[in-house]
């Protein structure tokens, strides 16, 4: 067995069912076994439950590269929509393959002329946007830290040192004939949140409504949703290890929100794979709701959707629902909801919400709807994106779109800073099996410190005590 020198790597070694918990310095490998030997024991040995959850870190692993790959795609699909459309009249199926008309701030996107689905091939890596960087972020912060719960202080230096201000940003040109800009790619209650940590303010403080006025935008919710897959099966831990990434920004109905999504990532280890995956995506969001507060605007809005979409004998007609979410919560402010900018958390839930039930269980068809659904549409579509391409994996995503060439690099230096070079091919260039595998070390380390469960190098598999 390899070990990566840029990966954290926690390891149990599991003999004669004997396991005790180590640390990732690497005295020596025993000859013949596939069993590493570390300096420092850190607490004793396991002892397996048959409650136990039981998961293949090998197949874990492609699951980690099919996340960053299905929401690299969903991402620049959606980001060619996005702002296009905000108030009625609205994008419907007709307009997929069409032109793509102008965002509400007086541009189109750089990269598609037309609405349709966005590849990058080998050769040419995929670009980072808020949607992954942030994420991108917080994994190498874990690294980097040996940790597997972030503190304040981690956070605000992650940011500081990796997300450029608005002042200091390299000059940015989106067309050809384009005036160059500084650019920081960071927006809303996010642009808002790295202002006051850089005037030396902590998160939660940096969310608080009288600091942020921006803490009920959406950006919490495109952030997050990884801390999920870092804790498979016990959203329990997963929650607890996004709470402060989650208050950076968000408060209120946008923190539980991006709460939701990331108790569907970290549930999505558990489901039927037996099933139809129409069946396990509802059985997600099932779960999900239960965490949203009774009297949230984002639980008034998924029960309403939800029997909207069942009550509609037309499964494919998604933009009954749309209008009626965009009448019953924009224009009328049912359920108090309060609709203040395109960017907010609570519309663009719904707008989630309305791809997911809608796309019955078909990714193609979810990126479709979430990229015409409108508002903020790269962000929605970006986290179904991840979270099929985690369930299906990378191979059978490249199926589903009929590709076979597609890229598996990622350049993080394209909206961030100050990353290690992971390739020979240019600064700040990464890959998707290199992000799987370090994904794959720190939830070695969450398993063994947070959940008090097991990594069995023989077997190569985690043992998962059940959450009580």
């Amino acid at each position: 067995m390899k070990t990566s020198s840029t990966a954290v790597c926690l390891i149990l070694t599991c003999l004669l069912g004997s396991c005790e918990m180590v640390d990732h310095q690497v005295s020596e490998q025993l000859s013949g076994a596939n069993i590493l030997v570390y300096k420092t024991s850190v607490t004793p040995g396991y002892r397996k439950f048959a409650r136990d959850v039981v998961i293949d870190r090998a197949a874990y692993r492609d699951k980690l590269h099919g996340f960053w790959l299905g929401q690299s795609i969903a991402n620049w699909t959606g980001l060619i929509t996005e702002m296009d459309k905000v108030t009625a009249p609205f994008y419907t199926d007709e307009d997929w393959g069409a032109p793509d008309q102008m965002a509400i701030w007086g541009e189109y996107v750089p990269h598609a002329d037309f609405i349709d689905f966005y590849f990058v091939e080998k050769g040419e890596p995929w670009g980072a946007d808020d949607d992954t960087d942030i994420e991108y972020m917080y994994q190498h912060l874990l690294d980097q830290h040996s940790t597997s719960m972030l503190s304040a202080e981690q956070i605000r230096a992650g940011w500081l040192t990796h997300i450029y201000s608005e002042h200091d940003a390299p000059l940015y040109k989106k067309f050809s004939y384009s005036e160059p800009v500084i650019e920081n790619f960071l927006w809303v209650s996010n642009e808002r949140a790295r202002i006051l940590m850089e005037q030396g303010m902590l998160p939660p403080a940096t969310s608080e409504p009288k600091n942020n006025d921006k803490h009920m935008m959406i950006d919490a919710q495109l952030t997050t949703e990884i801390f999920g897959l870092f804790a498979p099966g016990r959203p329990d831990i997963a929650l607890r290890m996004a709470q402060l990434p989650i208050r950076v920004s968000a408060k209120f109905d946008a923190e539980w929100a991006a709460q939701f999504y990331v108790v569907m990532y970290s549930l999505a280890t558990l489901v039927d794979s037996e099933q139809p995956l129409q069946q396990q995506i509802h059985w997600l969001s099932e779960q999900a709701r239960e965490y949203l507060p009774a009297g949230s605007v984002v639980a008034d809005m998924y029960d309403f959707i939800l029997q909207d979409y069942l009550a509609n004998p037309n499964k494919s007609d998604w933009e009954q629902t749309r209008d009626a979410v965009y009448q019953r919560y924009q224009i009328a402010g049912h359920a108090n909801y309060d609709y203040r900018e395109p960017f907010d958390a609570a519309i663009n839930f719904a707008a989630s919400l309305i791809s997911l039930f809608y796309g019955q269980g078909d990714l193609v068809k979810t990126i479709k709807i979430g990229s015409l659904a409108g508002w903020d549409s790269d962000n929605p579509t970006a986290t179904w994106g991840g979270l099929y391409g985690f369930i299906l994996g990378n191979e059978k995503i490249m199926q589903l779109f009929a590709q076979d060439n597609l890229s598996d690099t990622y350049w993080i230096h394209r909206t961030r800073r100050n990353f290690p070079d992971r390739t020979s091919t240019q600064a700040g260039e990464d890959s998707f099996p290199m992000m799987a595998e370090r994904g794959i070390y720190i939830i070695d380390r969450v398993v063994q410190e947070e959940m008090r469960g097991a990594v069995d190098l023989s077997a190569n598999q985690w043992l998962i005590p059940a959450q009580n």
